[in-house]
C-alpha cells in the first residue's frame, strides 16, 4: 500500500467509501445479499432515536462480522485507569509536570498509556479521561478499542499511523486525530519513539462549537477535517483484541484482523485535523480574551454553555491590543484546566522559574476555582514591555477543560515528573502598597 493516504473532507458528514469497487450496497443498507457476499453490519454512536442532528452510525461491509472472537479475559490495567478515581484525596493545589520518560523495555500504545487524572463517571457517560502516552513499539498483532468513551489524540512527539476498520490515518505532531466511542484499531510508529496526550471523552461526542456572534466563519473550518478512506486487512494467524469496558482492560483471542471492512457508508467515522488550519479570533483593541474563543472542539453537557469537556488550543498569532495586559491574566476559574505544550513555548510562562518551566511534554492542572496566572518573571516583563504589534511564532499548547473537578492519580502525584515546587514561580510577586489616603 502506498504511504500517500488519502482522505474524505469535511465534519459529520455522510461518506460513503469502498476499497473495491462494487462493494457498497446501492438503495439499501442490509440487503439479503450484499455486494461480494459481504456482511453488513451497523456501528452506532449514538442512541438509535437521537435527534437527526445529532445522530451518528456507519454501515459497514466486512469480510467477518465483529462478533467472531474467543470471550474475554481480564488483564492488568497498568497504569490505566478511568472515572470515578478516588485512590488519593485531589489537592486543590497548582499541579504541573515535566515529561513523562520513555519506558527502557519495548511498549506499545496500549501499554504505555498512564492516566494522570479523570472526572465523572464513565458509567454514566459523563466527564473525561486524560492519559499520557510514551511508547517506542509498534501494534503488530493486537488491536484495541474503547468501549468507555472517544479518544482526542494530541500527538507531541513522533508520527504515528492508526490503522482502523475505517481506514488509515497518519497523525503527526501540530494535527490531532479523534477516535470514534467502540472503533478497532492499531497503531504504527512511523518514528522510533512517539509521545503525546489523550482525552477520553466519556460524554457526548465532540462537535464543533457554535459561533455566535463571530459569524459564520472562524475557528475550526469544517472542511479542514479529514476522515480515511476504506482500506481493509486480509489476515488470519493468532492476534490479541483488546477492549477497554468499565474501566478495566480485556484480551480476547482472533484468529483473523478485525479492521477486514471493505467498504463503508455513514457519519461515524475517525478523523484527523491539521491545527495549523485553525482560524484564531483575537482582541484588536484591549484586554486578554477569555479561552474559549480558542475552542477547537467541544463536548457540550447537559447544561448550556457549560462543556463536559473542551479542546481549546493556544497556536502562533498575533497580540496587537493596546492599554491592556497581553498574556492571560491572574484567574480562577469553575473550569477545571488541564495544559500541555507541542512545541514551542507558552506565553504565560515565557521565563524559566525554579522548576525547570513549561516545556514541550510536559502538563499542568488548574483545577476548580485553584488560582493560577503567569509566573512573577513574565508577569514583570508583561506588565512593561511595549506595547506594539507582536507575533508569538512556533508555539502550540492545548488545553482539556471541563467542568468537574480533575482527580489526579496516584501515578501523579508521586511520579518523579511532578514539580513539588511549582509554586514557587509567583512567590516573586510583590505586594502592592496602597498609598494612605487622608
Amino acid at each position: 500500500m502506498s504511504d500517500e493516504r488519502k482522505y474524505q473532507s469535511g465534519f459529520g458528514n455522510e461518506f460513503a467509501t469502498e476499497a473495491i469497487v462494487g462493494a457498497l450496497p446501492q438503495g439499501q443498507n442490509s440487503p439479503q445479499k450484499p455486494p461480494l457476499g459481504l456482511y453488513a453490519e451497523q456501528f452506532s454512536g449514538t442512541a438509535f432515536t437521537s435527534p437527526r442532528a445529532i445522530n451518528r452510525r456507519s454501515w459497514m461491509y466486512r469480510t467477518r462480522p465483529s462478533v467472531l472472537h474467543k470471550p474475554f479475559q481480564p488483564i492488568s490495567n497498568n497504569l490505566l485507569r478511568t472515572a470515578p478515581i478516588d485512590e488519593v484525596i485531589a489537592p486543590p493545589n497548582q499541579l504541573r509536570w515535566s515529561p513523562i520518560p520513555f519506558p527502557l523495555e519495548q511498549t506499545d500504545f496500549v501499554d504505555s498509556l498512564i492516566t494522570m487524572g479523570a472526572c465523572g463517571n464513565a458509567a454514566m457517560q459523563s466527564g473525561t479521561g486524560i492519559h499520557i502516552y510514551a511508547a517506542n513499539a509498534s501494534m503488530q498483532d493486537r488491536f484495541f478499542y474503547n468501549a468507555d468513551g472517544e479518544m482526542l489524540i494530541v500527538p507531541e512527539l513522533g508520527r504515528l499511523r492508526f490503522h482502523t476498520e475505517m481506514g488509515i490515518i497518519d497523525v503527526a505532531p501540530g494535527e490531532i486525530c479523534v477516535l470514534p466511542r467502540g472503533l478497532r484499531f492499531r497503531v504504527e510508529l512511523l518514528e522510533e519513539k512517539a509521545r503525546g496526550y489523550i482525552c477520553e471523552n466519556y460524554g457526548a461526542f465532540f462537535r464543533l462549537p457554535e459561533l455566535g456572534p463571530i459569524g459564520a466563519n472562524g475557528l475550526a473550518n469544517a472542511r479542514d477535517f479529514q476522515t480515511p478512506v476504506a482500506a481493509y486487512e486480509d489476515r488470519e494467524g493468532s492476534f490479541q483484541l483488546i477492549a477497554k469496558f468499565g474501566g478495566n482492560l480485556f484480551a480476547a483471542e482472533i484468529n483473523y484482523s478485525p479492521l477486514n471492512v471493505v467498504a463503508w457508508h455513514g457519519n461515524y467515522a475517525p478523523y484527523k485535523y491539521d491545527l495549523a488550519h485553525f482560524n484564531t479570533i483575537n482582541t484588536v483593541s484591549y484586554d486578554h480574551p477569555d479561552p474559549s474563543i480558542f475552542t477547537v472542539l467541544t463536548s457540550p453537557s447537559d447544561t448550556p454553555g457549560t462543556a463536559n469537556v473542551d479542546f481549546v488550543i493556544f497556536p502562533p498569532r498575533w497580540m496587537v491590543a493596546e492599554h491592556t495586559f497581553r498574556p492571560p491574566y491572574f484567574h480562577r476559574n469553575v473550569m477545571s484546566e488541564f495544559m500541555g505544550l507541542v512545541f514551542g513555548q507558552y506565553d504565560a510562562k515565557a521565563a524559566q522559574d525554579q522548576a525547570g518551566g513549561f516545556v514541550p511534554g510536559g502538563a499542568s492542572l488548574h483545577n476548580c476555582m485553584s488560582g493560577h496566572g503567569p509566573d512573577a518573571t513574565s508577569f514583570e516583563m508583561a506588565s512593561q514591555a511595549e506595547l506594539k504589534p507582536h507575533y508569538i511564532a512556533d508555539t502550540l499548547a492545548f488545553m482539556f477543560e471541563t467542568r468537574l473537578v480533575i482527580h489526579p492519580t496516584t501515578f501523579a502525584l508521586n511520579t518523579e515528573a511532578l514539580q513539588n515546587d511549582y509554586w514557587q514561580c509567583w512567590q516573586g510577586l510583590q505586594k502592592v502598597v496602597v498609598p494612605e489616603v487622608d
